[in-house]
This record gives C-alpha cells, structure tokens and sequence, in this order.
C-alpha cells in the first residue's frame, strides 16, 4: 500500500486529490497539512510513502520541509504540486529532494501516475516543465540581484518603492532595470512589467 500524505494550504485542493485516492486500492492518504510545519510534524508521525507538498505554504515552504524531512527520511519520496512552471523553482526542489513535481491544474490521472512511479523509485515531472526548458534565458543571464528587481516589478513595484525594499539607491535600481532590458532583448518600460508579470517570478 502506497501511503500519502498531501500539503496544500488552499483545502479543496487537499479534498479534490482525496476524492481521487478513495477509490484506488493500492493508494492510501493517511495526513494532511495546511503549512509546512504541521507537514514537518505530520511526516515524523506517519512516515509515508510519498508526500505531495505545495512550494509556497504558510510559516515553512516546501522547498525547505522537503530539505529538512529528506535528511531525516530519505526512502519517503517528495513530489512538489504548484502553479509555478519556472525552471529555478524545479530546480531548487530537485535539489531539495524531489523525485516529481506537478502542475496544479493537472489531471488526477496525472497526480495518480506521479504517486505510482517515484513510489516505484522512478522520477516524475509535468510535461508542461519539460517542455520550458528553451525558455530559460533569464534564469542563465540574470543575476540574483535582477531577478529579484524583476519579481519585485512583476508585483508593480516602482523604482523607488524597490530601492526602499532592498536598502539601495534608486540610481541602483534603474541601473539593473537597464541591464535586465539588455540582457533579455526587452524593449521599454511596458514591456518588462508585461514580461515580470507573465513569467510569475514570485514563488
């Protein structure tokens, strides 16, 4: 019997994903968690199979609850569930211990398939990360630095509100504005809060 325990802080995610499991005879949710964590606290208890964790919960992310049972667990098998497709998000659960990672708007079927295979050992990621992978520029080209002005502008920060949250001169901030604008090939104010905004950067 392959046992699950599911994260998730919104809870008819939680419900829809059970509802699911009920009627498989090899699959079994035996805990659920609304933050990291009580999926820290809920993971010692059971140790399950696997463990389907949201990247961005509430007082602990899964990024981290990943990193820190996988150390204590390691045979308990991770599989990330999120609305972020970004390749650095992959990447950090990948480095955390994530045998999977699912898109939220994923069929069931494929939340079933993901359980099955990195319960087997296997390793499972939505074809709609897969296929992202030419579309990674930024993530090569940016710094850190332009990565988080880009996040901070895709949340319609200006400049000044920017240089406030990260203790640097304004003069600063358009300079990595201009940079980021180079670097991507963008071409105007409009069309970086457009490209900020699309791409999700905060995850």
């Amino acid at each position: 019997m392959i046992t699950v325990i599911i994260a998730e802080d919104h809870q008819a995610l939680i419900d829809g994903i059970k509802l699911s499991i009920e009627y498989e005879d090899d699959i079994k949710v035996v805990g659920e968690a609304n933050d990291g964590e009580m999926l820290i606290e809920l993971v010692r208890k059971k140790q399950p199979t696997v463990v389907i964790t949201d990247i961005r919960m509430p007082k602990c992310d899964g990024i981290l609850a990943t990193k820190t049972l996988k150390k204590e667990f390691p045979s308990i098998k991770f599989i990330a569930f999120s609305m972020f497709d970004q390749n650095e998000a992959v990447e950090q659960m990948k480095q955390a211990g994530a045998s999977g990672y699912i898109m939220k708007n994923s069929s069931l079927t494929k939340v079933l398939e993901a359980i099955r295979i990195v319960a087997q050992g296997g390793t499972f990621f939505d074809d709609a990360i897969t296929s992202k992978d030419s579309e990674t520029k930024e993530q090569i080209l940016l710094s850190t630095r332009e990565k988080e002005i880009l996040r901070l502008i895709g949340e319609g920060k200006s400049s000044i509100e920017i240089s406030e949250l990260l203790f640097i001169g304004k003069s600063t901030v358009d300079t990595h504005r201009k940079n980021i604008l180079r670097k991507l090939n963008i071409h105007g104010k409009t069309d970086l809060i457009r490209f900020a905004v699309e791409r999700k950067y905060d995850f």
